[in-house]
């Protein structure tokens, strides 16, 4: 099914989205990786607020490259999941509903997802620079010194994604091999 979504994206509209939904995204999403996501958290446990009120928030897994001349965003393609799952459950229980990437999440990310109601949505990698129209506006808003791994506030408009773990544990990438395995 394909499913228009405008930002913020709310628990409830997080749990009414299916794995295998193919959604394009409108609206306000922040980029964060490993490096950011490990920086909030630790500033967290030192009583340092969060730079973003993740109430409600999709946060893209990507590190855009800087922009060419005229254009808000350089390409921005998924980084591989992975990489926050040590983070996510944390951030989803701050709030977070929505995270894009790619590559499968592991069993405490899906656990949050499911106990507060969240979803996983895939991008396709590769294709970054194709993303990158999807962007309209891109503004550096916390950890500078990260440069491409800075938050970053993107303003999207129709973002394609599909759906690959939805708030109850369905996932695609454990269901959809084995349609080929035959």
């Amino acid at each position: 099914m394909n499913i228009n979504i405008t930002t913020p994206i709310t628990r409830e509209k997080a749990r009414s989205l299916k794995a295998g939904d193919m959604v394009y995204i409108t609206g306000v999403i922040y980029t964060a990786r490993d490096a950011a996501h490990k920086r909030m958290l630790e500033n967290l446990e030192k009583g340092i607020a969060l730079p973003v009120d993740l109430k409600d928030q999709t946060i893209y897994f990507a590190g855009p490259a800087p922009a060419k001349p005229g254009e808000p965003i350089g390409s921005v393609g998924p980084t591989t999941s992975y990489r926050m799952d040590a983070y996510s459950p944390k951030t989803i229980e701050l709030g977070l509903t929505c995270m894009i990437g790619k590559g499968a999440r592991n069993s405490a990310v899906i656990d949050a997802m499911k106990k507060y109601g969240a979803v996983y949505i895939g991008a396709v990698g590769g294709a970054g620079a194709l993303l990158s129209e999807c962007v309209k506006k891109c503004d550096v808003v916390a950890y500078e010194d990260l440069g491409s791994e800075a938050i970053h506030r993107l303003e999207v408009e129709n973002f394609p994604g599909i759906v690959i773990i939805d708030s109850e544990g369905n996932n695609l990438y454990d269901t959809e091999p084995e349609k080929y395995r035959k």
